[in-house]
């Protein structure tokens, strides 16, 4: 556990802390990469071989380390050095998409090379990110945690917005070169690391490692939290459906003729209103519960969604990414600050990745399930469906206790 909050006054102020400013560009720099190569990998299927599905098992090959690697990686961020763990991530995610970016160059693009490829690189931003976000406690005032997770997320939106339209760009002028910048972020972060002089953990007292109980220990915390277990459940359902209504964008604007670098300004549109959403989360949640936050969030896409499925203008699909980015971003900086407020720090891997899990784990089906519908069915109808079971799951929220008298503030 840490120590008791300090006055406001007495903190080094986050912009002067330097290992906290080290971490936060680092991150910056792998979260920015990883955006990068969200976008590239389709385009490249896409607009080079016309595959859809072959896009969307790219993509599902990235997300499966959510599903597969998600608690163990918690267990392990608990026990391994946090630094040193990030730093063979950065190594590794870096000679990977290096590969491929000389693959595309000679031409010979191979399409279970790219599979593994993002699957190494989903694996380890996995585990990068549950060691950053564990290890933020450790290098900043407990006055200034709330602060820090603001940035934090807001640092992801910002590379959500920077990420897709400079991959898309950089894939229109030459194929090979955002898999190449991507590389590059990951070593510029490995780099900062090495800097860092604060240790980014506690110390701990040495005990066999079981797999099955340390994991069990992470569950059971996300299991005994009534509203985080509520929420996480709805979270990844609609990170479910995320995976069609980010992809639809993508073949719209194909069918329309529009470029490779138009798709990439959804993201960048998207990555504004998830900036805004994360830099305003804090003063927004001293009006709103974090249930009434996820009721909002729900609502939005609801609305939204159904209103892509009609719109043929393409400036016209910026809209929604814009609010439904900021929405999610203020539950993110919400959940991202009560977490930091009430997980001890020696669980603390175990307990996100519990979370993460639940959040983000179905979301390799979700791709791979984008993938088939979009070349089975219209845009439209696809964006109809995910816009009819969002309902669903807003008035079931709505009903629920734990979601609709929540109040973690």
């Amino acid at each position: 556990m840490t120590a008791g909050p300090l006055a406001a006054g007495a903190a080094t102020p986050l912009r002067r802390n330097r290992d906290f400013m080290l971490l936060w560009i680092g991150a910056g720099f792998s979260q920015l990469g990883a955006r990068m190569s969200v976008i590239a990998f389709p385009l490249l299927l896409i607009w080079h071989d016309g595959s859809t599905l072959g896009a969307g098992l790219v993509a599902s090959a990235g997300l499966l380390p959510a599903l597969l690697l998600q608690l163990p990686a918690g267990v392990l961020v608990d026990r391994w050095d946090r630094r040193r763990l990030m730093i063979t991530c950065d190594a590794l995610a870096a000679a990977g998409m290096l590969s491929v970016a000389v693959a595309v160059l000679l031409g010979t693009v191979w399409l279970p090379h790219l599979l593994v490829v993002n699957f190494v690189e989903g694996g380890c931003l996995i585990f990068y990110l549950l060691a950053q976000q564990a290890a933020v406690r450790n290098v900043v005032e407990p006055a200034h945690l709330p602060a820090a997770i603001s940035r934090n997320e807001a640092r992801g939106r910002a590379a959500s917005l920077l990420g897709q339209p400079t991959g898309s760009s950089l894939f229109a002028v030459l194929s090979w070169l955002p898999f190449a910048a991507v590389a590059v972020g990951h070593l510029v972060a490995l780099v900062s690391l090495l800097f860092v002089r604060k240790p980014l953990q506690t110390e701990r007292v040495e005990r066999p490692l079981k797999l099955r109980r340390d994991i069990g220990e992470g569950l059971r915390w996300l299991w005994g939290q009534r509203f985080l277990r509520s929420a996480t459940v709805l979270v990844a359902a609609t990170n479910f459906l995320a995976q069609v209504v980010t992809l639809a964008p993508i073949v719209v604007i194909k069918q329309l003729g529009g470029s490779a670098a138009l798709a990439g300004l959804v993201g960048l549109v998207g990555g504004l209103g998830g900036v805004c959403g994360a830099l305003l989360g804090a003063l927004l949640l001293r009006r709103l519960s974090l249930g009434g936050v996820v009721l909002l969030d729900l609502a939005t896409r609801s609305v939204l969604v159904p209103v892509m499925a009609f719109t043929t203008v393409v400036p016209l699909l910026f809209v929604p990414f814009a609010l439904m980015s900021f929405t999610g971003a203020v539950l993110n900086v919400g959940a991202g600050s009560y977490m930091a407020r009430v997980v001890p720090d020696e669980i603390h891997g175990r307990a996100m990745s519990a979370v993460m899990l639940t959040s983000w784990g179905a979301n390799s089906a979700g791709a791979l399930v984008a993938g088939l519908l979009l070349s089975t069915m219209t845009t439209t109808a696809a964006l109809l469906c995910v816009g009819g079971v969002l309902v669903v799951l807003l008035v079931g929220a709505a009903l629920n206790p734990a979601i609709r008298d929540a109040d973690v503030r």
